[in-house]
């Protein structure tokens, strides 16, 4: 649809549009999670992060053992980078743990331990962005204004007819501009915080990505998409990184007492910053590495695939029984199995070690 069909499709529902989101929230919306019917911005902005490419029933536990361990702002900014790793580990998107920690870190150093009551001010705090900063600002603060997650552009381009190419950045912030036109108006400031769990939850259980559940849709009468026929071509984005695949060789090294030698990765590339078996680009490379003493133990693990979201992973686990006090000429250290559960690691290494591999 044309920008100025779209703006006209903006205008005929307002505020309509808002005013039945609203109420289907009341009645049909999502209510008992643990994130909800609080205006603590520590728990909202936590729910926020996980969040994230991940989904609600996975998060749910990490939530748990998040506010069990650190139950304030300022206990998770005192932690150390290990601690939010190990807590983490599973979730993926590591690079979001990292810059949690470090926003815990600077709302301490920065605001006092408070954080900032604006969506302009809380965007300035590392791995915050505009859509996660206009929710905290909405549930905790009252804040008039839009947010765009994933699931709120399906929401809004299905229901505006919105055909721009949302891999274009100019056409993503004339999608933000609808989001703020249909906003709940300035006179009713206490509905802001249900309209945006009502869209939030209209993405999730609704407006699905694949067989949309119209029927029971509190907007579908406002719909273009459904009114067309075809919701499911909605959102447009046409831009798709390739697809790669990599191989990695990892070394599984035991010492005589049965503790597994871990390194940790830099702070760049992949795995940054986790505990993790030593990672080689071939066997040889791995083979090389290892003291002449503790080659002749060497042996091939079965390999397994390990999906990220652009690129497969093809890991060739390799088992050594390590006679040396160290495991050649790596750097790193020896962890026993009371010990290594703790620490921040891969998934797929985690896997590998509690199966007893």
């Amino acid at each position: 649809m044309p920008p100025e069909d779209v703006q006209s499709a903006t205008q005929r529902i307002v505020p309509r549009f808002a005013d039945s989101v609203v109420a289907w929230q009341r009645s049909h919306g999502r209510s008992e999670l643990p994130w909800q019917n609080t205006q603590d911005p520590y728990r909202v902005w936590l729910s926020e992060v996980m969040l994230q490419q991940t989904q609600v029933s996975t998060v749910l536990g990490y939530f748990a053992r998040f506010l069990d361990r650190f139950p304030t702002v300022q206990s998770l900014a005192a932690g150390t980078e290990d601690e939010v790793f190990g807590l983490w580990s599973g979730l993926g998107y590591y690079s979001r743990a990292r810059n949690m920690h470090r926003c815990a870190q600077e709302v301490v150093s920065r605001f006092g331990g408070e954080f900032p009551r604006t969506a302009a001010e809380l965007q300035t705090l590392p791995g915050i962005g505009r859509s996660t900063a206009a929710a905290v600002a909405a549930f905790c603060f009252g804040e008039r204004v839009a947010i765009l997650d994933g699931n709120v552009k399906r929401v809004l381009s299905r229901v505006l007819g919105f055909g721009g190419d949302l891999a274009s950045a100019a056409q993503e912030r004339a999608l933000w501009n609808e989001a703020t036109e249909l906003l709940p108006p300035a006179s009713a400031p206490r509905s802001i915080g249900r309209y945006t769990q009502g869209l939030m939850d209209l993405g999730a259980t609704v407006c699905l990505p694949r067989k949309p559940s119209c029927i029971i849709c509190p907007v579908a009468d406002m719909c273009v998409a459904r009114e067309e026929g075809g919701p499911e071509k909605y959102p447009v984005k046409t831009r798709k990184l390739r697809r790669t695949a990599q191989s990695l060789w990892m070394l599984n090294a035991r010492d005589s007492q049965g503790r597994v030698w871990l390194e940790k990765r830099p702070a760049r590339g992949i795995w940054a910053g986790l505990y993790c078996l030593p990672v080689f680009e071939s066997r040889s490379a791995l083979l090389d590495e290892l003291a002449p003493a503790d080659r002749q133990s060497a042996r091939d693990e079965a390999g397994f695939v390990h999906v990220l979201t652009h690129k497969d992973l093809h890991l060739h686990p390799i088992s050594v029984v390590c006679r040396e006090s160290h495991a050649g000429t790596l750097e790193g250290g020896w962890f026993d199995d009371r010990e290594w559960p703790a620490l921040g690691m891969p998934a797929p290494v985690r896997k590998l070690l509690a199966s007893g591999g």
